[in-house]
């Protein structure tokens, strides 16, 4: 049987991670440093750089806290180890207490130092600054996106770690402890990656996600990456004012036929390949045994019966099989 100590040990482990990286079912349940200190942070309709600003400082805080809160639930779940006693530990234990105690610190004494002149030494504030005009500051941007934000016809997905924002004049990725922003008149957008999933754990289908580098030619604002579901595609790029590259050559499905149909392609290919004597017509056989086995024979015999399945005539001249 396992000692308290150790159930604590891995119980406490999950919580953190589930608590850093947020997944849906704490996102349910309230259990985020959002809305524990919602009555502190405001609302992000209104306001939404302030709202980032605080929440940023605070996440960096909370999550600063973390390995005191477990050295303070060990007092308890191990009181043999007499942890309370600072003096009686073990050097490995007070290095960990020392640790504890020095990061919370740190991190207050540089959230103070954010918050001075109205949290003008946030890095929120000087990213914002970069896109200032001459004689302007930081609130002159940030009342600028606030303003765009509010607005219903604005583009927004990914999950709370990293959501894309794409409003008429900014592109934002809004990530745990930071928020990346660039102008859309300075920026230049190319896909770099996509990343095929056989299933969505939304939607338990295939799911496609790209990954497209947004750069700037302004020299103070530093590159990020954005990721998006392919199906949102369509819509991200008719919110962009400049086009998308694809330098990798990246095949988009923009819809769930598409990705079906290019599942459907790389499974044939997979298949054996059947020669049909020369004294036969074309053929589009199904033979039930203890599966099904659909047959494809190129080409088809009428525009009916070819639908969308003439994007498949990599298999001209064969019968291809496809085991379902």
């Amino acid at each position: 049987m396992e000692s308290p100590a150790v159930t604590f040990t891995l119980a406490y482990l999950v919580f953190t991670v589930c608590f850093v990286f947020t997944p849906n079912e704490f996102h349910s349940a309230g259990i985020t440093v959002q809305n524990l200190l919602s009555g502190w942070l405001g609302s992000e309709d209104v306001s939404f750089i302030h709202y980032h600003i605080r929440r940023t400082t605070a996440t960096a805080l909370v999550h600063c806290l973390l390995p005191l809160g477990y050295y303070i639930g060990m007092c308890f779940a191990a009181p043999e180890k007499e942890l309370y006693y600072f003096y009686k530990v073990s050097d490995g234990w007070k290095a960990f207490v020392l640790l504890a105690v020095i990061l919370p610190a740190f991190t207050s004494i540089l959230a103070f130092y954010w918050s001075q002149k109205k949290w003008s030494k946030h890095p929120i504030a000087r990213t914002l600054a970069h896109h200032a005009l001459p004689y302007s500051d930081w609130r002159v941007v940030a009342s600028s996106i606030n303003t765009e934000f509010r607005r219903i016809d604005k583009f927004a997905t990914g999950a709370p770690g990293a959501r894309v924002i794409v409003t008429d004049t900014w592109v934002m990725k809004v990530t745990t402890y930071r928020v990346y922003v660039a102008q859309q008149q300075d920026i230049h957008l190319t896909v770099t990656d996509s990343r095929q999933h056989e299933l969505s754990p939304d939607s338990n289908t295939p799911v496609q996600y790209i990954t497209i580098r947004v750069a700037s030619i302004n020299p103070k604002v530093k590159p990020f990456d954005i990721r998006l579901n392919s199906t949102e595609y369509g819509e991200l790029r008719e919110k962009l004012h400049a086009p998308i590259r694809n330098a990798a050559n990246v095949v988009i499905h923009q819809t769930l036929s598409d990705l079906f149909l290019e599942t459907f392609r790389s499974l044939v290919e997979t298949n054996h390949y059947y020669e049909l004597p020369s004294n036969q017509a074309n053929l589009q056989n199904f033979e039930e045994t203890r599966s099904y086995r659909i047959y494809f024979l190129s080409p088809l015999g009428s525009v009916d019966q070819a639908h969308d399945l003439d994007k498949l005539r990599g298999v001209k001249g064969t019968v291809s099989t496809i085991r379902l």
